[in-house]
């Protein structure tokens, strides 16, 4: 059983990647666990409302301190910090993912997928390196792993548009906006060109659908038993995007996420079949 403090903070974070993690094998799953506690705890300061800047900051120093052989006494970050010494997490990819969080301590807006890209890769890219790290995967797997990290991301911001605009955020390119005739995914001005954001989100949809696909011809690299997991998860995550393909206005009324049974259910499914 993992530490009360990192599996709360996991549980609380991601409804999907909780799920379907406890179906790792009791090491990887310890693993995963210790992963998703430090990543959501950086991604909470920045996310909350006002920001934590100070207990992000200071997390930063810990991390450092950690690395310098100090403990800290933040199990999070002490258990973090381990974890890069037993999986060999490269430095550069920590260094990555904290400096996209800094990033939302600022810049809230994307002009186009080549100044996105920098963010994604931190805060979403690396995390498919670790997991590849954690579950032992040969380095022909790196490449599918960092896109579907990538991919997941991106369908989250599709789902979170509103919740984001509350944090003055608009992930999804001012280059993708302008093609549909629009400037702003303020609510008021969608309402004037619902069309154009009913095109714009397929759009957007559309391209996650390509990473995604490219990310899961890398499932070969996974073993049956480690698979199962990812592949419920990358289902759900294709489940978000079909709903909100249909209707695309559908995330200005409720936040579409799969349930707890979804999850689960799908899971026996696929464990059944695999």
């Amino acid at each position: 059983m993992p530490n009360r403090t990192i599996y709360r903070i996991f549980k609380k974070g991601s409804r999907t990647y909780f799920y379907n993690s406890i179906f790792f094998p009791k090491e990887k799953r310890e693993e995963v666990f210790v992963l998703y506690s430090f990543v959501r705890k950086a991604d909470n300061m920045v996310d909350s409302f006002p920001q934590r800047i100070d207990e992000f900051y200071k997390l930063k120093r810990d991390y450092k301190r950690a690395r310098a052989g100090e403990v800290t006494g933040d199990i999070v970050v002490d258990s973090f910090s381990e974890l890069v010494d037993k999986k060999n997490f490269e430095e550069k990819w920590v260094t990555s993912f904290l400096e996209s969080m800094e990033m939302d301590l600022t810049n809230n807006k994307y002009e186009d997928f080549c100044e996105l890209d920098k963010y994604i890769f931190g805060s979403a890219e690396v995390i498919g390196l670790f997991m590849a790290r954690i579950l032992d995967l040969r380095d022909e797997a790196l490449p599918h792993a960092r896109i579907l990290g990538k991919a997941m991301q991106y369908i989250n911001f599709i789902r979170d548009i509103p919740e984001d605009l509350t944090l003055n955020r608009r992930y999804i390119p001012l280059s993708e906006l302008r093609k549909k005739g629009l400037y702003s995914l303020e609510y008021d001005e969608v309402m004037l060109n619902t069309s154009g954001f009913k095109d714009l989100v397929r759009d957007q949809i559309d391209i996650y659908y390509g990473w995604q696909n490219y990310a899961e011809r890398g499932f070969k690299y996974i073993p049956k038993r480690l698979l199962i997991p990812i592949k419920n998860a990358s289902e759900m995550y294709k489940w978000t995007g079909k709903i909100i393909y249909r209707d695309p206005m559908v995330v200005f009324k409720k936040k579409v996420k799969p349930s707890k049974t979804r999850i689960v259910l799908n899971i026996g499914y696929n464990t059944i079949t695999a």
